[in-house]
């Protein structure tokens, strides 16, 4: 009886086993299933993150290219309101040039003084892209000049300009100031 109890007792023990195995063998799948959600949540987590990360990454590349235009576009506008405020006193150089040219005595000190000071700022306001509109003789363009009269003439200069009352400049190509002028009709 004492091998009886002891195969028993053996066999029940095999049982337990295999039923612990079989309960752990479930814990397992359960465990497995559980870890390959928690996968699943992690690897789409970290797609919603790399997707802020790059929207995030060309907003800035955006805001930085945006801004270098901006100071670009404000350092352009800077220095055409400063060619704009030289205007007024290149305007007066060529009014005093054209009036001590009256006298040839006048002339030449003009030319030997203030001549020289007048053609070194022109050099450089032209070293720095500002340029004199040429209108005398041309044909009349709305887009650059601005008509402050009309003359009677001949047919070959109608519609053309006959003189300048004030110069028109540009800077690196855009007008800054529009030529006044006299036009044939």
């Amino acid at each position: 009886m004492t091998e009886k109890n002891d195969n028993t007792t053996e066999e029940q023990e095999v049982l337990d086993q295999t039923q612990s195995d079989a309960e752990n063998t479930d814990n397992q799948g359960d465990a497995e299933e559980i870890v390959t959600d928690e996968l699943t949540e992690l690897k789409q987590q970290l797609g919603e993150t790399k997707d802020k990360y790059l929207r995030l990454y060309a907003e800035f590349d955006n805001y930085k290219r945006r801004s270098i235009k901006e100071r670009s576009d404000n350092m352009k506008r800077a220095a055409q309101d400063t060619m704009a405020a030289i205007l007024p006193v290149l305007d007066d150089f060529d009014r005093a040039k054209t009036n001590a040219e009256k006298s040839e005595e006048t002339a030449e000190v003009f030319n030997q003084g203030v001549g020289l000071i007048v053609q070194k700022l022109h050099n450089i306001l032209k070293g720095k892209g500002l340029e004199i509109m040429e209108t005398t003789g041309e044909a009349f363009d709305a887009d650059q000049h601005e008509a402050v009269a009309e003359l009677p003439m001949g047919d070959e200069m109608k519609g053309k300009i006959i003189d300048t009352a004030e110069r028109g400049y540009t800077l690196n190509g855009i007008i800054i100031r529009h030529a006044k002028v006299v036009v044939g009709k």
